[in-house]
């Protein structure tokens, strides 16, 4: 694979840990983060360069990754004037890693393609740790020709990445992740919480349940942690509902029914009212205790 000039925009708990891949990987990588002495210590960990903008960062770059908060910070760094889109060299290819809506990964795609651009919404899953081990699962929207450009470098951090289709594929492709996430959640803190009010050890319930047909991510990974009460990591109960959101708002223009994911945005909600927004989304638990 050759070596490329890449821009990585956003150094979160996400995207610091990615974009420190590609150094490894041996590309030349520029960053831009609004919190500038988090960029600065990126670079002090990993090498590569700071920039000051998105426009600099960008401007001679071959791949430009973006991995921000929601559509609007999405707009704020790439589109306008200022943003790195209308900076970028044509030939160039934008991925955005951000999980946002479907409208704004089309409306990114004819933006890019009417500057000779290319697009690939490419949303993540796997979480902090994930992101750290190289680990995630990466479901892209956009043409073949971009999406085979993309998925060696990406593969720098990711375990899988697939092509699920047209732009805006693979933000549905993570809202169908996010809605199956919330059921789960919901049903193995009910199952957990059932399980001690049965009188059942419950970490020795879940070591016969995990073996069986009730075996999932969230059970091995959080189960043990919910029953210690434990929720100060992971997936951020407000990173979840701006999910969900996304994901009721896209429902409602597609006609799907989501009543278990609209449930439980609303218990989220409760979560949040306890000053919980920070808890991991396994934090639901604590609205069954009284």
């Amino acid at each position: 694979m050759p070596i490329l000039d890449i821009a990585f925009i956003g150094l979160g708990v996400m995207g610091g840990p990615m974009a420190g891949h590609l150094t490894r990987a041996g590309h030349r990588v520029t960053v831009f983060n609004r919190s500038a002495p988090k960029a600065e210590t990126w670079v002090a960990d990993y090498g590569g360069r700071r920039a000051s903008t998105p426009v600099e960062a960008a401007a001679q770059a071959d791949m430009v990754f973006i991995c921000v908060g929601n559509d609007k910070d999405v707009r704020d760094v790439a589109l306008g004037a200022d943003g790195a889109l209308a900076h970028m060299k044509a030939g160039a290819l934008l991925v955005d890693h951000t999980t946002a809506s479907a409208d704004l990964a089309r409306e990114l795609d004819t933006a890019a393609r009417a500057r000779g651009i290319g697009f690939l919404d490419a949303p993540v899953s796997g979480g902090q740790a994930g992101a750290e081990q190289g680990g995630l699962t990466v479901m892209a929207g956009g043409a073949e020709t971009d999406f085979a450009r993309a998925e060696p470098v990406i593969g720098a951090y990711a375990k899988t990445v697939a092509l699920m289709g047209p732009a805006g594929s693979g933000q549905l492709t993570k809202m169908v992740n996010q809605i199956a996430i919330a059921g789960l959640l919901q049903g193995l803190s009910e199952a957990l919480n059932f399980a001690g009010k049965a009188g059942l050890d419950a970490e020795k319930t879940v070591d016969v349940i995990s073996q069986g047909a009730a075996q999932s991510w969230q059970m091995d990974n959080r189960a043990r942690t919910m029953l210690a009460d434990e929720f100060d990591f992971g997936f951020a109960v407000d990173w979840m509902r701006k999910d969900l959101g996304i994901c009721l708002a896209e429902a409602r223009r597609n006609n799907a029914r989501l009543p278990v994911a609209a449930q439980v945005d609303q218990f989220y909600a409760e979560v949040q009212e306890r000053g919980g927004g920070r808890w991991d989304t396994s934090s639901l638990i604590r609205l069954l205790h009284p």
